[in-house]
């Protein structure tokens, strides 16, 4: 529940630290003291969006803290777990903050960690429901209506699992539809491939094989000359008898001296690299024999893969390392065409999964809403609408919360056919019928706290004895924070909070007890001028109040 608030340069308020109840409590005043102001506050460390004229003039920021015990909410406290925001000193307890600075920028902190918005947001969806002056505005939407129903009558458990299924539905068919146009926009791609393959595999290049063809190709086209010019070189080497000469010459010199020596060994060298050359020569000259043939069969090839390389705007030494580069290609497009047929039967196994889900869903739906409706139609006659009754229209909506939607279509006259919430005439009725449904709602909402801005707007006398009495038996199990009008309603609060201005304008809040809150509900029954009368009455409402908590 909430615990207190506390705060700091927030509009009309200086400092102001307000301590609260379980049960039911009711917060009253004069129109202008500034119990809007208390919702503005609670709503900004809730998450709500900041404005600068949130800070109180002439200060330089609004701060604003809300203390929670959250003993009573597991999902809550799950939350704090789960991000190792928790109190290991006081698990329960949960203290949220938010400070607005005058260049319009704002801290959020959970239990002095500080954490962005949505996280507040998160927490507090978990542990309090705030509803405005204009609640039944929004609950003329129909995802609230849904919301409101599924409180009531669906497991939460079953429709997280419903909206994790859907989601997890909803990313595969999104991962489907992106490879779906990629294969889609490879497929050009891949049947280029496979020609470009098929050009390249019928000539198969070999790795080196293009230097050698260049290399073969080159010898064969200038034979003859290479013939002429072994030829000319073997008769230069055959003319070695004047070395023979001079290094028998020189052998026969007898004379050690080093220089002689290493003209002889030098000599002795030249004569034997001349016979190693001139053999190596002959071998090779005898390689060198004209092939026409063989030259046309090498110029074709070297024709082909420089026709290939051309084509492909590489070196011809490269074709095979193209050839390679192209399959991988090839193999990845096919590798995503074949996680198609994975896909599409994961998007089938998960839609099959939703549905079931969804199926449960709606059956439990289906399966409250008569307890729903009879209860908030009951609700309604005990609240002045004669007659008053709701029912409910579902429409199929495949979606996230299940595969359908509802609308609440009201009857308030039995003359007249049910219609839409938004379309009822009456400002009260409105207010009747949405305060009906939250009292419902609420009996079997796990939220913690409710909070409640003027539900009783537009209702008095013995319908207003009937929503505090309404609002008492949800305070049974659910802390009811409720800002009231109504001297009925406030009467049977368990707590009372009074708002005022001091002397200096600002709005304080202070608790009130035995004299102090008959004299505010003398207040609120008769206005500014005070009777005996009045505090008589104020008096008989508490007693009232006091046997209703008996019984």
């Amino acid at each position: 529940m909430l615990k207190s608030l506390t705060v700091r340069d927030f509009a009309l308020v200086q400092s102001l630290e307000i301590q609260f109840g379980s049960g039911l409590t009711v917060i009253t005043g004069e129109s202008g003291a500034g119990k809007s102001i208390l919702l503005g506050a609670l709503g900004l460390v809730l998450g709500d969006r900041a404005a600068t004229d949130t800070i109180r003039p002439g200060a330089n920021r609004a701060d604003v803290s809300a203390e929670f015990d959250l003993s009573g909410s597991p999902a809550a406290l799950d939350y704090l777990v789960g991000l190792a925001l928790d109190d290991p000193d006081q698990p329960g307890r949960c203290l949220l903050r938010r400070v607005v600075n005058a260049d319009g920028r704002s801290r959020a902190f959970l239990n002095g960690t500080p954490v962005n918005l949505q996280v507040l947001r998160e927490l507090s969806a978990s542990c309090i429901d705030v509803h405005g002056q204009h609640e039944h505005q929004r609950l003329a939407q129909r995802e609230v209506q849904l919301a409101l129903l599924d409180e009531y009558g669906v497991a939460r458990s079953l429709l997280d699992d419903c909206r994790k299924a859907h989601q997890a539905w909803q990313a595969t068919l999104t991962n489907l539809a992106a490879l779906e146009e990629s294969v889609a926009s490879q497929q050009d791609r891949a049947a280029l491939l496979d020609y470009q393959l098929s050009e390249l595999s019928s000539a198969a290049p070999q790795p080196g094989e293009f230097r050698e063809v260049e290399r073969s190709h080159k010898r064969l086209n200038q034979v003859q000359s290479l013939k002429e010019a072994v030829a000319a070189c073997l008769s230069e080497l055959a003319t070695t008898s004047a070395l023979n000469q001079g290094l028998r010459q020189l052998e026969r010199i007898d004379d050690d001296h080093p220089a002689l020596q290493g003209a002889r060994e030098t000599l002795a060298a030249a004569l034997a690299l001349s016979d190693d050359a001139e053999r190596d020569l002959r071998t090779y000259a005898e390689t060198l024999e004209s092939d026409p043939q063989a030259l046309q069969i090498l110029e074709s090839r070297m024709s082909q893969l420089h026709e290939l390389a051309r084509k492909h705007h590489i070196e011809p030494e490269a074709l095979p390392e193209l050839i390679e580069n192209l399959q991988r290609e090839l193999e990845t497009i096919s590798t995503d065409a074949s996680k198609l047929a994975e896909l599409r039967a994961q998007v089938e196994t998960q839609r099959d999964a939703y549905q079931v889900l969804a199926g449960k869903v709606s059956e439990q739906r289906h399966h409250a809403a008569d307890d729903f409706t009879t209860a908030v139609s009951a609700c309604l006659n005990t609240l002045g609408i004669d007659g008053g009754a709701l029912a409910l229209e579902f429409s199929d909506a495949e979606n996230a919360t299940g595969l359908e939607t509802v609308e609440f279509l009201c009857v308030t006259n039995p003359n007249y056919p049910a219609a839409p919430l938004s379309r009822i005439a009456s400002g009260g009725e409105r207010a009747r019928i949405s305060l009906a449904i939250e009292v419902v709602a609420a009996k079997k909402c796990a939220l913690p706290t409710l909070v409640l801005d003027e539900a009783d707007v537009g209702v008095g006398g013995t319908a207003a004895d009937v929503v505090g009495r309404l609002l008492r038996t949800v305070a049974e199990h659910t802390q009811v924070i409720c800002i009231t009008h109504a001297p009925q309603v406030a009467a049977l609060g368990e707590h009372h909070l009074l708002v005022h201005k001091d002397n200096d304008r600002d709005t304080q809040i202070a608790p009130l007890v035995d004299a102090e809150r008959i004299d505010e509900l003398a207040r609120m029954l008769a206005g500014a001028g005070i009777t005996d009368k009045s505090r008589d009455y104020a008096r008989t409402l508490l007693s009232e109040a006091r046997d209703i908590a008996l019984h």
